[in-house]
Protein backbone atom coordinates (compact mmCIF):
# COMPACT_ATOMS: atom_id res chain seq x y z
CA UNK A 1 0.00 0.00 0.00
CA UNK A 2 1.17 3.51 -0.75
CA UNK A 3 -0.15 6.91 0.33
CA UNK A 4 -0.17 9.75 -2.17
CA UNK A 5 -0.69 13.46 -1.57
CA UNK A 6 -2.88 14.26 -4.57
CA UNK A 7 -2.12 17.20 -6.82
CA UNK A 8 -4.15 19.00 -9.47
CA UNK A 9 -3.40 16.29 -12.03
CA UNK A 10 -5.13 13.68 -9.81
CA UNK A 11 -8.62 15.15 -10.15
CA UNK A 12 -10.02 11.93 -11.69
CA UNK A 13 -8.79 9.80 -8.76
CA UNK A 14 -10.14 12.39 -6.32
CA UNK A 15 -13.55 12.39 -8.03
CA UNK A 16 -13.66 8.59 -8.08
CA UNK A 17 -12.89 7.98 -4.39
CA UNK A 18 -14.85 10.99 -3.09
CA UNK A 19 -18.02 10.03 -4.97
CA UNK A 20 -17.58 6.41 -3.89
CA UNK A 21 -17.37 7.57 -0.27
CA UNK A 22 -20.44 9.78 -0.56
CA UNK A 23 -22.45 7.00 -2.23
CA UNK A 24 -21.34 4.07 -0.04
CA UNK A 25 -21.35 5.86 3.32
CA UNK A 26 -23.71 8.83 2.84
CA UNK A 27 -24.52 9.04 6.55
CA UNK A 28 -20.88 9.77 7.40
CA UNK A 29 -20.63 13.10 5.60
CA UNK A 30 -22.18 16.55 5.78
CA UNK A 31 -22.12 16.76 1.96
CA UNK A 32 -24.14 14.51 -0.31
CA UNK A 33 -23.12 12.84 -3.55
CA UNK A 34 -25.57 15.17 -5.33
CA UNK A 35 -23.70 18.19 -3.91
CA UNK A 36 -20.47 16.98 -5.53
CA UNK A 37 -21.81 15.34 -8.72
CA UNK A 38 -22.86 18.69 -10.13
CA UNK A 39 -19.37 20.21 -9.78
CA UNK A 40 -17.40 21.04 -12.90
CA UNK A 41 -13.91 19.60 -13.34
CA UNK A 42 -12.52 23.04 -12.50
CA UNK A 43 -14.47 23.06 -9.22
CA UNK A 44 -13.19 19.57 -8.38
CA UNK A 45 -9.65 20.73 -9.07
CA UNK A 46 -10.14 23.85 -6.92
CA UNK A 47 -11.37 21.75 -3.96
CA UNK A 48 -8.48 19.36 -4.43
CA UNK A 49 -5.87 22.12 -4.39
CA UNK A 50 -7.52 24.19 -1.61
CA UNK A 51 -6.95 21.34 0.85
CA UNK A 52 -4.35 18.64 1.28
CA UNK A 53 -5.90 15.37 0.10
CA UNK A 54 -4.28 11.98 0.70
CA UNK A 55 -5.32 8.70 -0.89
CA UNK A 56 -4.22 5.19 0.02
CA UNK A 57 -3.64 2.92 -2.97
CA UNK A 58 -3.19 -0.79 -3.39
CA UNK A 59 -1.55 -1.05 -6.80
CA UNK A 60 -3.54 1.60 -8.69
CA UNK A 61 -6.80 1.07 -6.80
CA UNK A 62 -7.78 3.73 -4.25
CA UNK A 63 -8.65 2.23 -0.85
CA UNK A 64 -9.29 5.34 1.22
CA UNK A 65 -9.12 9.10 1.42
CA UNK A 66 -8.40 11.68 4.12
CA UNK A 67 -8.18 15.44 3.73
CA UNK A 68 -6.78 18.31 5.73
CA UNK A 69 -8.38 21.76 5.73
CA UNK A 70 -6.07 24.35 7.24
CA UNK A 71 -7.36 27.47 8.92
CA UNK A 72 -6.50 30.57 6.88
CA UNK A 73 -6.60 33.36 9.49
CA UNK A 74 -3.12 34.11 10.80
CA UNK A 75 -4.05 33.58 14.46
CA UNK A 76 -5.61 30.23 13.64
CA UNK A 77 -3.08 28.98 11.08
CA UNK A 78 -1.67 26.45 13.58
CA UNK A 79 -4.97 24.53 13.38
CA UNK A 80 -6.39 22.22 10.73
CA UNK A 81 -9.47 20.05 10.41
CA UNK A 82 -9.45 16.47 9.17
CA UNK A 83 -12.10 16.04 6.47
CA UNK A 84 -13.41 13.50 3.92
CA UNK A 85 -12.36 10.39 5.88
CA UNK A 86 -13.32 7.15 4.12
CA UNK A 87 -11.91 3.64 3.82
CA UNK A 88 -13.44 0.96 1.62
CA UNK A 89 -15.26 -1.77 3.55
CA UNK A 90 -12.83 -4.49 2.46
CA UNK A 91 -9.86 -2.44 3.70
CA UNK A 92 -11.27 -1.55 7.13
CA UNK A 93 -9.28 -2.97 10.01
CA UNK A 94 -6.19 -3.36 7.82
CA UNK A 95 -4.40 -0.21 8.98
CA UNK A 96 -5.35 1.98 6.00
CA UNK A 97 -6.96 4.69 8.14
CA UNK A 98 -4.03 4.69 10.54
CA UNK A 99 -1.51 5.00 7.71
CA UNK A 100 -3.50 7.82 6.12
CA UNK A 101 -3.69 9.60 9.48
CA UNK A 102 0.03 9.13 10.12
CA UNK A 103 0.91 10.51 6.69
CA UNK A 104 -1.50 13.43 7.07
CA UNK A 105 -0.16 14.19 10.57
CA UNK A 106 3.45 14.16 9.39
CA UNK A 107 2.60 16.54 6.54
CA UNK A 108 0.61 18.79 8.88
CA UNK A 109 3.41 18.95 11.44
CA UNK A 110 5.96 19.75 8.71
CA UNK A 111 3.80 22.67 7.56
CA UNK A 112 3.56 24.19 11.05
CA UNK A 113 0.20 22.82 12.14
CA UNK A 114 0.10 22.07 15.86
CA UNK A 115 -3.54 21.16 16.46
CA UNK A 116 -5.67 18.71 14.48
CA UNK A 117 -9.44 18.85 14.83
CA UNK A 118 -12.30 16.77 13.48
CA UNK A 119 -16.03 16.25 13.73
CA UNK A 120 -17.55 12.78 14.03
CA UNK A 121 -21.16 11.66 14.33
CA UNK A 122 -22.05 10.59 17.86
CA UNK A 123 -23.67 7.45 16.45
CA UNK A 124 -20.40 6.24 14.85
CA UNK A 125 -18.71 4.33 17.71
CA UNK A 126 -16.12 2.67 15.45
CA UNK A 127 -14.81 6.05 14.26
CA UNK A 128 -14.86 7.47 17.78
CA UNK A 129 -12.84 4.48 19.06
CA UNK A 130 -10.33 4.88 16.22
CA UNK A 131 -9.78 8.58 16.86
CA UNK A 132 -9.54 8.02 20.63
CA UNK A 133 -6.88 5.31 20.08
CA UNK A 134 -5.02 7.82 17.92
CA UNK A 135 -4.90 10.37 20.74
CA UNK A 136 -7.90 12.56 19.92
CA UNK A 137 -10.11 13.70 22.78
CA UNK A 138 -13.66 14.98 22.80
CA UNK A 139 -13.63 18.74 23.31
CA UNK A 140 -17.29 19.48 22.65
CA UNK A 141 -20.56 18.40 21.18
CA UNK A 142 -23.08 19.99 18.83
CA UNK A 143 -26.53 18.68 19.76
CA UNK A 144 -28.47 17.89 16.60
CA UNK A 145 -25.57 19.23 14.52
CA UNK A 146 -26.36 17.10 11.48
CA UNK A 147 -29.60 16.14 9.80
CA UNK A 148 -29.92 12.54 8.66
CA UNK A 149 -33.21 12.68 6.82
CA UNK A 150 -35.59 13.93 9.48
CA UNK A 151 -33.39 12.71 12.34
CA UNK A 152 -31.01 15.06 14.14
CA UNK A 153 -27.66 13.51 15.07
CA UNK A 154 -25.20 14.98 17.56
CA UNK A 155 -21.72 15.81 16.32
CA UNK A 156 -18.69 15.24 18.53
CA UNK A 157 -15.79 17.67 18.21
CA UNK A 158 -12.40 16.06 18.82
CA UNK A 159 -8.86 17.45 18.82
CA UNK A 160 -5.25 16.35 19.20
CA UNK A 161 -2.07 18.36 19.58
CA UNK A 162 0.67 17.11 17.24
CA UNK A 163 3.47 19.20 18.72
CA UNK A 164 4.19 17.00 21.73
CA UNK A 165 1.75 18.60 24.16
CA UNK A 166 -0.98 16.70 25.99
CA UNK A 167 -4.43 16.33 24.46
CA UNK A 168 -6.61 19.45 24.62
CA UNK A 169 -8.82 19.69 27.69
CA UNK A 170 -12.54 19.39 27.17
CA UNK A 171 -15.51 17.18 27.64
CA UNK A 172 -14.89 13.47 27.80
CA UNK A 173 -11.19 13.75 28.59
CA UNK A 174 -10.23 11.02 31.04
CA UNK A 175 -8.80 12.27 34.34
Amino acid sequence: MRIKHLDQDDVDVFRQIRLEALNRAPEAFASTAADWERLSTEEWRARLTANAVFVAFEDDRPLGIMGLMRERASRLAHRATIIMVYVRDEARGSGVARRLLTHLTDQARASGIRLLELVVRADNPAAIRFYTREGFREIGRVPGGMFDGEKEVDEILMARHIDGRDAPAGQGVPK
